[in-house]
């Protein structure tokens, strides 16, 4: 018996090793309702609820067939069984699985679509990732007064 353990460790190889020793998982229970944003990175499983912006540079996010987010969702990798109210930026790849709900706009670079999946507002295909998109007062507080002071308006 033990002889198998120590030809599987064996076979294992040292690269796979290292990358589940610096991934890190957070589960969050179906029991569990998180008010508040959420920044993470590793991966986190998600089958509660989560009234906030979940926000990942570097990560993946699961939303098992009973979670839950009502917010923004931002992250590299996403898959969704779950329900999402709020928009979705997947950076690089987005899986809707065959219960996914998502209302809301969609901006993504690879979309998989499982038959039964629904998206309730807009798929924009962003091809370089997703791009920076602000709310329009944030974008309105960068532009130019108008007109521009001591200026005046021919009318």
């Amino acid at each position: 018996m033990f002889s198998k353990n120590k030809s599987l460790a064996k076979t294992t190889p040292p690269a796979a090793k290292a990358k589940s020793s610096q991934s890190q998982t957070t589960l969050i229970s179906g029991d569990t309702v998180i008010e508040g944003d959420i920044t993470f990175s590793g991966t986190i499983h998600l089958e509660g609820r989560v009234t906030g912006n979940v926000t990942a540079e570097d990560g993946l996010l699961t939303i098992a067939h009973n979670g839950r987010v009502d917010g923004d969702i931002r992250a590299p990798r996403i898959v969704v069984d779950g329900h999402i109210c709020g928009n979705v930026y997947a950076d690089q790849h987005l899986e809707l699985a065959a219960r996914a709900v998502i209302t809301g706009n969609v901006f993504y670079s690879v979309i998989e679509m499982a038959q039964g999946s629904q998206v309730n507002g807009s798929l924009e295909y962003h091809p370089d990732g997703v791009p920076d998109v602000r709310p329009l007062l944030e974008k309105a507080q960068d532009l130019p007064a108008f007109p521009p002071e001591g200026e005046l308006l021919d009318g």
